[in-house]
């Protein structure tokens, strides 16, 4: 795997909270990750009246991942409005799941953390994949 640059990372997750439509938590988040491909891909939340359709920054990151060509996440970082890195919900560590190559890495309030750490025998495509080959 690539060097790492989390610097640019969460500064591209600092760009994207800055973009956050939060008019009832007033919680901002941005989302930064780096593909196989060397693309940094990025999300906000977008908040809803009603509530359970609001959209984590995870979810717009994954969008955009999928909008411009798709590949693996390799590298992850999240914010909040005072540019603190924070955990991504369960939610959305299985969507980053999803859409992780097998050896991504996460930056967390621990520090940095394998896929596997923060999602624990987790369920996704490599899983179908071995059990349809």
């Amino acid at each position: 795997m690539t060097d790492i640059d989390w610097s640019a990372l969460r500064d591209a997750a600092n760009a994207a909270m800055s973009k956050a439509y939060v008019p009832y938590s007033h919680y901002p988040v941005g989302a930064a990750a780096l593909v196989d491909d060397g693309r940094i891909v990025s999300g906000c939340n977008t908040e809803n009246a009603a509530y359970g359709v609001t959209l984590c920054a995870e979810c717009g990151l994954v969008s955009q991942l999928a909008m411009t060509g798709g590949g693996k996440l390799i590298a992850f970082t999240c914010v909040n409005g005072a540019g603190e890195t924070i955990m991504p919900c369960g939610r959305c560590r299985q969507l980053l799941y999803e859409h992780s190559h097998e050896d991504m890495l996460l930056e967390t309030v621990s520090g940095i953390r394998h896929v596997d750490e923060v999602l624990p025998d987790a369920f996704g495509p490599r899983d179908l994949a071995r059990v349809a080959g």
